[in-house]
């Protein structure tokens, strides 16, 4: 018996394992209405580099850790705490 093969674009994967990354690829999958195995390959492409899913979507290896984020943050604030003096 032939299967009937769903073809999805690259636009399509790529929001799927955002989302995957957001709430779990089992919810994701039913959520999508797409078979869960599809899913997890997909995810297995994006950790392989077969698929981009672009910026912004960081594994825990490459994000930053919460302390270097925290100090990021606080010098931007003191920079701009000083422009905003520097400009009243």
């Amino acid at each position: 018996m032939a299967r009937n093969q769903r073809k999805y674009n690259t636009e399509y994967k790529v929001q799927a394992v955002k989302l995957s990354n957001e709430i779990g690829s089992s919810k994701a999958a039913v959520e999508l209405g797409i078979p869960v195995d599809t899913l997890y390959g997909w995810v297995r492409a994006v950790k392989e580099g077969r698929l981009d899913i672009g910026g912004g979507a960081h594994t825990p290896q490459t994000a930053m850790s919460l302390a270097e984020e925290l100090n990021t943050l606080r010098k931007q604030v003191k920079q701009q705490e000083k422009e905003i003096r520097r400009l009243k």
